[in-house]
């Protein structure tokens, strides 16, 4: 026997007076450790339902359960209305659910005893099933600053001001494939993209398609749902990225720059021979649409594939409708909306160039050649402020001279131009005639006002950045009083500090500090506050025969006016937004093609 063996009795004195680590009571008072990985926790306020959980659980222990007829939980937009329910008799504790969270509603507490005789009982939906450690501050949470993706976007790059000043080239590049991947790899797939998409694109799938480089995929995926993806992928309003789960703990995933890539890396012949084989035997029935723009030329493409017959009356010589005619080619290149076009033509429609109905065919006639007619007409004429002067010759519309850019007439660029708005048309008027003044003068003088302060102007943030890059001159909060003419020329307008836009109920009402006055000179005035659409082909008789609702044809939810063989779509039913009226096409054509498949229309 050593030495050691004989003193270890006496050694344990020295704990005498330590406390205890026993605890009395080992089955109901023995807490876990500080970051113990217990019972889940989940803050359902915070929770946007996203489902990022479900989706990355090994061992399928989290299904996304709906909880509307809980209060303060709804589907709503970036809101599934689906909460966790965790099932503990699969969930093996990783906290893996946790860290992937990215709105961190979910947590864990240091809560791991609980006896019940119901198997049941032990699969439940945190925060909405309350338990007694719902308040608990100890337990899991995702340290800080650990994420399980990248917090930022890929970069795109993008022209500098002082090149892209002098042309009207595109200023992007989109992404390369090593770009897009890297992107495509922060999109957890939880879907809430697809339900804010106007035409529901199949937006994880597609994104799944880039991270595997398989584009003929992506392609098919696109066409499903979009045929204009050439043009969304460019200059879509990409409402689905402010639903999009990672802009909780980030940037949104760049959806629409993603949507581009697969077209950019897609060979325009390729693309044409995926998608236009794709059709029916033919009906017999014959449709007529008015406009080729997006609205339209959708329409056109669903009812072609169908196998009805398509024709396209397009007043122009080109088809896009307002894509092509009131967008800059350094935002949309022509090109684009030509193979946008092409791949729809190659589905059997017919578009017609400069056929302006009411003038060379009227509607009357198309509806005795035709089964059904539809009118996809854009907003194609520009409102006026009503601003004193504003009669004057060189006050124009932004529509006009974007149409006349395009088309490269040569409208009179001024040395100096005022643009009145703040939405993108106006940025996209303001940026043109920077471009066309240093490119003339070598110079920018263009000053661009608006009654919105800049954090509401309705263009597009990062469209007022690069306006101010390139030289225009943005003054908000003004309000136009007055344009100012000597000799018979225009020479400024006149503004008056906004105090306020709308009254105490909330109508258009905008009062002015009449003290704060500046003059803008300017030997050019361009009204951009807004568009409408030119009625008068409809002729006075079926003007008075329609229904209308605050200036707009009224239409069912399928787009049927009030006379049983005419539809309409797109801008002059839903207003100015592209992806729109994509999905408004699509509705349409469903709305024909069931007229046509369950009975005769009756006229």
């Amino acid at each position: 026997m050593s030495v050691r063996d004989v003193l270890s009795p006496f050694t344990a004195w020295k704990n005498v007076f330590r406390d205890p680590v026993t605890i009395p009571d080992p089955l109901n008072d023995r807490p876990g450790a500080p970051r113990y990985r217990g019972f889940h926790q989940n803050d359902v306020e915070k929770c946007i339902g996203c489902g990022t959980c479900e989706t990355i659980c090994q061992n399928g222990a989290i299904d996304m359960v709906p909880v509307e007829g809980v209060a303060g939980i709804a589907t709503k937009q970036g809101d599934s209305g689906l909460r966790p329910r965790i099932d503990y008799g699969r969930c093996c504790w990783c906290a893996l659910c946790v860290d992937v969270c990215m709105t961190g509603s979910l947590t864990m507490s240091n809560a791991y005893t609980w006896v019940d005789g119901d198997g049941d009982a032990f699969r439940f939906t945190p925060g909405v099933d309350k338990k007694d450690w719902d308040n608990a501050e100890l337990g899991y949470r995702r340290p800080e600053g650990h994420r399980l993706t990248a917090q930022t976007r890929e970069h795109m790059h993008e022209m500098e001001p002082e090149e892209r000043i002098c042309s009207f080239d595109e200023i992007v590049d989109g992404y390369s494939v090593e770009q897009a991947k890297l992107e495509a790899d922060r999109c957890v797939s939880c879907g809430l993209c697809v339900a804010t998409c106007p035409t529901h694109m199949s937006i994880p799938e597609y994104i799944a398609a880039v991270r595997d480089g398989d584009y003929e995929r992506g392609v098919a995926l696109l066409y499903e749902t979009n045929p204009f993806s050439g043009i969304c992928g460019r200059v879509c309003t990409h409402k689905c990225e402010t639903s999009c789960a990672a802009r909780h703990e980030g940037d949104p995933i760049a959806i629409r720059w993603l949507k581009r890539h697969i077209m950019d890396q897609m060979p325009f012949e390729r693309r044409r021979e995926l998608v236009g084989g794709t059709r029916h035997s033919p009906t017999g029935k014959k449709v007529a649409i008015v406009g080729a723009g997006p609205a339209g030329l959708t329409a056109a493409f669903d009812l072609a594939k169908h196998g009805h017959s398509v024709t396209v009356f397009e007043a122009l010589d080109a088809a896009g409708g307002m894509t092509r005619w009131g967008i800059p080619e350094y935002r949309l290149p022509y090109n684009v909306i030509d193979e946008d076009v092409e791949i729809i033509r190659s589905v059997g429609v017919d578009i017609r160039y400069n056929v302006r109905i009411g003038k060379d065919i009227s509607l009357e006639e198309l509806h005795t050649t035709h089964d059904a007619v539809l009118l996809g007409l854009g907003l194609q004429m520009g409102r006026a402020t009503r601003t004193p002067g504003s009669d004057h010759p060189d006050v124009r519309k932004a529509v006009d001279l974007l149409r006349q850019a395009t088309s490269g007439e040569d409208f009179g660029t001024p040395r100096e131009a005022v643009v009145i708005g703040g939405g993108n048309v106006a940025m996209d008027i303001a940026r043109t005639l920077a471009r066309l003044q240093k490119a003339q003068f070598g110079e920018v003088k263009v000053t661009l006002t608006a009654l919105e302060d800049k954090a509401h102007f309705l263009a597009d943030p990062e469209e007022i950045k690069e306006a101010g890059e390139e030289g225009v001159q943005i003054i908000d909060a003004r309000g136009p009083q007055l344009v100012m003419a000597e000799n018979g020329k225009v020479v400024g307008l006149k503004t008056w500090r906004v105090k306020a836009i709308f009254d105490e109920q909330g109508r258009f009402a905008p009062s002015y500090d009449e003290t704060d006055e500046q003059i803008h000179p300017g030997s050019m005035i361009v009204e951009a506050i807004g568009q409408m659409t030119d009625a008068s082909l409809l002729g006075l008789a079926l003007t008075e025969e329609l229904s209308w609702q605050r200036g707009r044809i009224q239409v069912d939810e399928g787009g049927r006016t009030s006379e049983p063989w005419l539809w309409a779509a797109g801008d002059m039913v839903r207003g100015p937004d592209v992806v729109t009226a994509v999905a408004d096409g699509h509705r349409v054509a469903a709305s024909i093609h069931a007229t046509f498949t369950s009975k005769e229309i009756s006229v």
